[in-house]
């Protein structure tokens, strides 16, 4: 059928892989909101939250319901949050955060991936000064001034406010610690929230040549296809 076909049959394959992998992130995050929480998005913020995530990353429904009562089974396991953090190839920062009910295979198969592509492993930390931790959410246009509703925000620990012309929505970047008083205040004040999710972003970068960047995003890749890992962060330019 020739190459063009299976040019796109690789794509296809590819999203589909991205897809799944996003549907076994939520549905993880579910679970340990459910076990630190209840299964009642009313009672529960967090998973509210990551309902509205799973409808907006096109969650099958059957997915969600079964991540839910996965969460209250007694054979599941427990899931631990876990964060590794160390240096790729050309000296570029990379911050690992996985999910897994087995931290001792997990930190064996990331620090295997550093060591057999040109990076190391580093101590819990050690990137604090490279990455900030924040909050965003993305919310339905209301119509309402965006430097009023940014005014507004400003005592909730939010930062930033600004409209994606893509896709039409509001986004705001607020302080990792401010999500709770965020979410209740779009919550209050009818605002439909789309999405809400935590980012690491880097305070400094690193510029390198494309045959230096193409290593370090080999390296990325076979991390981030580890069933245990949930993101990958880079300050790479």
């Amino acid at each position: 059928m020739g190459r063009a076909f299976e040019y796109r049959k690789a794509r296809m394959f590819k999203r589909w892989d991205k897809m799944a992998k996003t549907f076994t992130r939520i549905g993880k995050e579910i679970v340990l909101a459910v076990k630190s929480g209840t299964a009642d998005p009313a009672t529960n913020a967090k998973l509210r939250v990551l309902l509205q995530n799973a409808r907006a990353a096109n969650m099958p429904k059957d997915t969600i319901e079964r991540a839910i009562k996965r969460a209250t089974s007694k054979d599941q396991e427990d899931y631990k949050e876990m964060v590794y953090e160390g240096y790729g190839p050309h000296g570029v920062a990379i911050l690992v955060e996985s999910t897994t009910d087995n931290p001792t295979r997990t930190v064996a198969n990331v620090r295997s991936y550093f060591n057999k592509l040109g990076g190391s492993l580093g101590t819990s930390g050690m990137l604090d000064f490279i990455f900030d931790r924040k909050c965003i959410f993305k919310i339905k246009n209301n119509g309402k001034d965006l430097e009023e509703l940014e005014f507004e925000l400003i005592d909730l620990g939010g930062e930033e406010v600004f409209l994606d012309e893509e896709s039409g929505l509001i986004n705001i970047y607020g302080e990792f610690a401010a999500f709770g008083a965020l979410q209740h205040y779009f919550e209050e004040n009818g605002y439909e929230i789309v999405e809400a999710d935590f980012e690491r972003i880097p305070n400094d970068t690193k510029t390198l040549s494309e045959e230096e960047a193409a290593e370090v995003e080999k390296l990325i890749e076979k991390i981030e296809d580890d069933d245990d890992v949930q993101r990958v962060y880079h300050n790479m330019a």
